[in-house]
């Protein structure tokens, strides 16, 4: 056991000190390269600056986390990309409300990262090494269930109602993605966020060359993510139709 502290303290640190400071890094792009998702920038934005919600944010994820922890011995990607960057962020908004000094800040971020990402690291490793394998079936049991409430139905709810709060065609955007990610991929989350950066792209600097660029890149993105999850077969088999035998033959070309 105490191998196994000692070496979560080590790896959480790093791993906290890298996502927490590429995380900050993204507010300042494209002058400086960031190491983080869309969904990060997104996610971190949309707790608006409070150092509550950024903790009861993380802390919905951090039940999955540990949930995987426990019952499989693995980390999900919520560790990096949701709990260390927002309670790095959260620990730093106490004291200083200036995002530009927190959570805008990547050496900040990166120092309390590095803490905290020890800290949740180790706890993580500890508990699943030290739980006895009945109870870590009934963890599972108990913590996975919660935690895809929050991820497929409280989540989505938070996202659009930030959408709507920023504005008419923000809020257009973000309820027609957010109803076809909610479609063709099961989560509106993804769909919500892309509706909020074209809406509020849109309200900044009008329909100029990026945001028709954007537009083209969103409606890619929902035509490829639908073909390769087989919407287009399933919507036509909904209406009574008889599938196109290309059709059929194009998605077994790509199922190979």
């Amino acid at each position: 056991m105490l191998i196994i502290i000692i070496k979560s303290i080590i790896i959480g640190a790093l791993l906290g000190f890298s996502a927490s400071m590429g995380a900050a890094r993204m507010f300042h792009a494209p002058k400086t390269q960031g190491l983080g998702a869309f969904r990060t920038l997104g996610e971190m934005n949309a707790c608006e600056g409070d150092a509550a919600a950024h903790f009861s944010f993380g802390l919905g994820f951090f039940f999955n986390a540990w949930a995987s922890a426990v019952g499989a011995g693995a980390f999900t990607q919520d560790l990096t990309h949701r709990i260390i960057p927002n309670w790095a962020t959260a620990a730093l908004l106490v004291k200083n409300k200036n995002l530009e000094e927190t959570m805008h800040n990547p050496k900040k971020m990166g120092i309390v990262g590095a803490f905290i990402g020890a800290a949740v690291v180790t706890f993580l490793n500890a508990t699943s090494a030290a739980i006895p394998s009945a109870l870590q079936v009934t963890a599972v049991a108990v913590l996975v269930p919660a935690a895809t409430l929050l991820i497929n139905i409280v989540m989505p709810v938070i996202f659009w109602l930030a959408a709507l709060d920023a504005g008419t065609r923000t809020g257009f955007w973000g309820t027609l993605f957010g109803g076809m990610a909610q479609i063709i991929m099961g989560n509106a989350v993804p769909g919500v966020v892309l509706g909020i950066l074209i809406g509020k792209g849109v309200d900044d600097s009008g329909w100029n060359r990026v945001t028709k660029s954007i537009m083209c890149a969103i409606v890619l993105l929902f035509v490829f993510s639908a073909f390769f999850r087989g919407f287009d077969i399933r919507f036509i088999e909904s209406l009574g139709i008889d599938v196109p035998g290309w059709l059929d033959n194009l998605h077994n070309q790509f199922s190979v």
